[in-house]
């Protein structure tokens, strides 16, 4: 069994807690850690879970609201890190006082086995050191994660077929964008091909990784002042059968309950 929580989606701080269920054996691994220790303790108590119940954290680039707590983390679990090579030269990784085995490296569409959870990273188009999203699968189902990329590029669709399950950037609508108080190069950088998903581009890609099997789709990531989750649905909306699949908002501090991948 697969299932995922999103702990908290937003530009003040993103982590998504996976868990695979197999053979009597439990695999959680945390993707991102932008939330303090205490909100992460706060988030996980209700399960009857602690950090030290998590077996991994993958980081996906080290932008603040997705790297910001990963040091706390591996100082206080003692659990292993992985990233990018680029990302670990980024935070300056190995200065962080870990043990030498808990800074993993990730790269493109090489293999983490970790317990019964397979995670399978990808490169994306983003204004990071060398930033990875992923696909995980517990053998049987596939969840497909990009909640921060600034175009779709074939790499990312050719990643992300038959999902069963999608966490989806939707970060802004175009027009609110357009007519927000952010300066013209913050406007410039979101839009732009390194940044962040339109909620009309998230369509597209939606769109082109659409199957039978894709139960679930989170749309992930909104911006607070760029977006509202009724636009977020809706562009989504557009591009799917009433029968297609069940589209979930992910709240900036709350994030989602248990979502099962089936």
């Amino acid at each position: 069994m697969l299932r995922f929580k999103s702990l908290g989606s937003g530009s003040s701080g993103n982590a998504t807690l996976i868990e695979a269920s197999q053979g009597g054996e439990t695999t959680r691994v945390l993707i991102d850690c932008g939330l303090s220790m205490s909100e992460l303790r706060q988030q996980l108590a209700p399960m009857d879970l602690d950090l030290e119940d998590v077996q991994a954290l993958f980081v996906t680039h080290e932008h603040s609201d997705h790297v910001g707590q990963a040091k706390q983390f591996g100082l206080k679990t003692g659990r292993p890190i992985f990233a990018s090579q680029g990302t670990h030269l980024a935070i300056q990784i190995h200065s962080w006082g870990l043990r030498e085995e808990q800074i993993q490296c990730a790269s493109d569409s090489a293999l983490i086995q970790i317990g019964s959870l397979c995670l399978h990273p990808f490169t994306v188009p983003h204004d990071a050191r060398e930033p990875l999203q992923l696909c995980l699968s517990d053998g049987e189902v596939k969840l497909g994660l990009v909640t921060d990329l600034g175009h779709v590029s074939s790499h990312v669709v050719r990643s992300l077929q038959n999902c069963h399950a999608l966490i989806l950037e939707c970060n802004h609508d175009e027009q609110l964008l357009r007519l927000s108080k952010y300066p013209s190069f913050l406007k410039a950088r979101i839009s732009g091909p390194l940044g962040h998903l339109s909620n009309k581009d998230s369509a597209k890609l939606l769109q082109a990784v659409l199957s039978e099997k894709l139960k679930t789709v989170v749309a992930a990531h909104l911006s607070e002042k760029n977006n509202t989750p009724e636009l977020a649905t809706q562009a989504l909306l557009d591009v799917i059968a009433p029968s297609g699949p069940q589209l979930i908002v992910a709240d900036p501090e709350s994030g989602t309950d248990w979502i099962a991948v089936h």
